[in-house]
C-alpha cells in the first residue's frame, strides 16, 4: 500500500512539474518547437510518464526511509515528540516574526537567503529546545495544575501513582502476592524496554537464566490477567541511554512515578536522583515476625552448622536459626528456646537451644 502511495505521489509531483518546468527547459535545449509541448495537459502527461520511470529506482529507498522514519515516531515517547514539535512551531514563529523586515529590504541576499537560513536555524533550536526541556515543562505544568486541583482530586491523583516494576523485581514473583493483597495500589507500569531485556533472559544459553526469564514472563502474565489491578505497558524508550536502570530512573522522573525493585544498586541510585523507590526486601524485613529472646518455636533441623555442634534450621519465611548443640537432631523436629537475635546487612540470624537440654540443665 505504501508503495503504491509513494507512486501516485511521483506521478503527482511529475505532472505538476511538467506543466511549470518542461517547457522553459525545452527551450533551453532549442527544441521548443515540438506542436504538443506546448499543451499543458500534454506537458503534464510527459512529466507524469519521466517520473514513474523514475519510481523503478527510487521508490524503493523512498519506502525504506518512510518505513524508518515511522518506526522512529513510534519508538519515540509521546512527550518527546509533543515538545519537541512545540518547540519547532515556536521557533518557525519567531522566524516568520524576524522575517518581516528582511523581505522589505531590497538588498537581494537579505531578503531571499536570510530569511530561508533563519527558518532553518531558529526551527532547529526550537526543536531542541522543547524536546531537552521536556522533563522541566512538565514539572512545571505538574506544578501549576496540582496547585489548581481540590484535595480530593489530589486524593485521587495519588491513588493513581504509576508503579514502575524493574527487571529483578518481576522476575523474585513476589510482586504479584503483593498487589494481590492489595498493598501495592495506583496503576502497575511496565516498560517495553524492561519485557525486552526479560524477552533476552528467557532466550539465553544458560538454563538458569532462561528459566528466570521464563518465570518473570509468566509473572507478568499472572499480574495482567488474573489480578484486579490496573497494568500499563509504556511504549516509549530513552535510545540515548543504554542501562536499563538508567532508564527506569529516567521514566519515574518524567512521570513522577515510584520506581518498585528489589536490586539493592537500584535503590541507592534512585536515592541519590531523589527518585521515590519501593524495595520489596525492604517491605519482607519489616513483616516478618518478631522474635524475642526466651520465646519458645518447634523448628526442624536440617543440616549442620559452621561450628562444632551446630544444627541449622529456618522460619517460614526464610529466616536462619542456628541451633547449639543441635546437630545430634539433624533431620527432627525439636522444640527450641531462642538465645538471641542478631540483625545484619543480610537478614536477620537467630540463635537458640534445644528446649530438652535447658530442662535438662
Amino acid at each position: 500500500m505504501l508503495k503504491r502511495i509513494v507512486q501516485v505521489c511521483f506521478l503527482i509531483i511529475g505532472g505538476t512539474l511538467g506543466i511549470f518546468l518542461l517547457p522553459d527547459l525545452l527551450g533551453l535545449l532549442n527544441i521548443s518547437d515540438i506542436p504538443f509541448i506546448n499543451n499543458p495537459y500534454m506537458a503534464a502527461i510527459l512529466g507524469a510518464i519521466i517520473f514513474y520511470l523514475l519510481t523503478f529506482w527510487a521508490v524503493d529507498y523512498v519506502v525504506g526511509f518512510v518505513n524508518w522514519f515511522e518506526d522512529s515516531l513510534v519508538k519515540a515517547p509521546v512527550t518527546d515528540i509533543l515538545f519537541g514539535s512545540l518547540g519547532l512551531i515556536f521557533g518557525l514563529i519567531m522566524a516568520y516574526l524576524f522575517g518581516i523586515p528582511l523581505n522589505k529590504m531590497e538588498i537581494p541576499i537579505v531578503n531571499t537567503v536570510v530569511p530561508i537560513l533563519l527558518t532553518l536555524l531558529l526551527g532547529y533550536l526550537g526543536f531542541q529546545v522543547g524536546f531537552k526541556k521536556r522533563d522541566e515543562l512538565i514539572n512545571l505544568f505538574s506544578m501549576a495544575n496540582k496547585g489548581k486541583k481540590k484535595p480530593e482530586e489530589e486524593a485521587d491523583d495519588a491513588v493513581k501513582t504509576f508503579k514502575i516494576l524493574d527487571t529483578s523485581v518481576i522476575i523474585d514473583g513476589r510482586i504479584a502476592d503483593i498487589c494481590q493483597t492489595g498493598f501495592l495500589d495506583g496503576i502497575i507500569v511496565i516498560p517495553q524496554f524492561v519485557l525486552e531485556e526479560l524477552q533476552h533472559i528467557a532466550d539465553s544459553s544458560d538454563v538458569l537464566k532462561r528459566n528466570r526469564g521464563r518465570r518473570g514472563l509468566d509473572i507478568l502474565n499472572r499480574i495482567q490477567k488474573e489480578l484486579p489491578i490496573e497494568v500499563q505497558i509504556y511504549e516509549g524508550d530513552f535510545e540515548e541511554i543504554q542501562e536499563v536502570d538508567s532508564k527506569l530512573v529516567k521514566l519515574a522522573k518524567i512521570t513522577n512515578g515510584i520506581v518498585v525493585t528489589n536490586d539493592f544498586n537500584l535503590n541507592k541510585v534512585c536515592d541519590l536522583q531523589s527518585v521515590q523507590v519501593l524495595n520489596i526486601n525492604d517491605l519482607a524485613n519489616a513483616v516478618k515476625p518478631v522474635v524475642l529472646p526466651g520465646e519458645e518455636l518447634l523448628v526442624q533441623v536440617i543440616k549442620d552448622g559452621k561450628e562444632q555442634n551446630q544444627g541449622i534450621a529456618y522460619l517460614d519465611d526464610g529466616t536462619m536459626i542456628v541451633v547449639e548443640e543441635g546437630r545430634n537432631y539433624i533431620g527432627k523436629t525439636i522444640d527450641v528456646l531462642v538465645t538471641s537475635v542478631l540483625q545484619t546487612s543480610a537478614g536477620r540470624m537467630i540463635f537458640a537451644k534445644p528446649k530438652q537440654l535447658e530442662k535438662a540443665l
